[in-house]
């Protein structure tokens, strides 16, 4: 099963999501994501196929949310944001044949998880 991680190694979410993926048996794709952005497009479709709003995908709590002055930002602005700003970007979003999910929580990578390995 294949699947690709939008990840950042100094974030602890996505070596946790990183290890899972690797023990389920999955070919995964490492998209280092600040190094190598997605356009406003693909990022749009990807937070949109992770069921989010691009409100949820971006890091409110990052300094640079503040200082961009982000709070009342509509989500065209917000994605300019995170195009211009990868840090802002909520991570790590995953993406399998099973779904697309943003796995910062324990049950949302053991669902994607499952779904790798239920297609075995």
């Amino acid at each position: 099963m294949d699947a690709t991680i939008y990840y950042n190694a100094s974030c602890s979410k996505s070596r946790t999501a990183l290890d899972a993926l690797r023990d389920a048996a999955a070919d995964v794709t490492v998209v280092e994501y600040l190094t190598d952005t997605r356009d406003r497009d693909a990022l749009a479709e990807l937070i949109a196929a992770a069921g989010l709003s691009v409100r949820d995908a971006v890091r409110s709590g990052e300094p640079l949310y503040a200082d961009l002055g982000l709070d009342g930002a509509d989500d065209d602005a917000l994605l300019d944001a995170m195009v211009a700003h990868p840090s802002l970007i909520q991570r790590p979003l995953v993406v399998t044949d099973a779904g697309t999910v943003m796995a910062r929580t324990p049950e949302s990578l053991q669902r994607i998880v499952e779904g790798l390995r239920g297609r075995e």
